[in-house]
């Protein structure tokens, strides 16, 4: 199965940004942009590629400790950038420190179960468009998404994520969900 972790924003926070980035869509040099769906919009802690029944099996366990040791946070999604000309991208703003924690330990889990993990820093972001094989300027998106500024929610699970590719569009399916449970007025 191919499966990443991460943190879904709620819906109302999404159509919100979906609101937002509509008006790019329809701009001219858009148009060669591949736009993502709202519904496979997340902020991606660990991609985890092809991982096994037994992978799974050591992996699971270790995601429900990482879940019980954090609380759940206040996020918002804020602002957008580019990578490169490759990516438009919304950012994440609020309580980053504990999303970059949890991020790391669920890494750090996915490790130890014996699961190949990227070591780049983690990058809270919602990608909203790909330029593909023909590169595209996407400052002028980027520039547009510097002021936006959604509304605060609760990021309160991890969840443990299948992906879905093929001839159709991308479609990405909820294997489990661990609640943040830790008491964040402690310590």
């Amino acid at each position: 199965m191919r499966l990443f972790l991460a943190v879904v924003p709620p819906d109302s926070v999404l159509q919100e940004l979906d609101a937002a980035v509509r008006p790019l869509r329809r701009l001219p040099q858009g148009a060669g942009l591949r736009w993502t769906a709202l519904e496979t919009w997340h902020l991606t802690l660990a991609f985890l590629g092809h991982v096994d029944t037994e992978q799974l099996a050591a992996l699971e366990p270790r995601l429900a400790h990482v879940a019980h040791e954090h609380p759940a946070h206040t996020l918002r999604i804020t602002g957008g950038g580019r990578f490169g000309d490759r990516a438009l991208w919304a950012g994440v703003g609020g309580e980053t420190k504990v999303l970059h924690r949890v991020a790391e330990e669920v890494g750090d889990a996915a490790r130890r179960s014996g699961i190949a993990v990227d070591d780049r820093p983690f990058r809270g972001h919602l990608t909203l468009a790909r330029s593909g094989s023909a590169r595209a300027d996407l400052r002028p998106f980027a520039r547009e998404l510097e002021e936006y500024e959604g509304t605060q929610w609760t990021a309160g699970s991890i969840h443990l994520i299948r992906s879905y590719l093929g001839a159709g569009p991308v479609r990405y399916e909820t294997l489990q969900e661990w609640t943040l449970t830790a008491d964040s007025s402690v310590g």
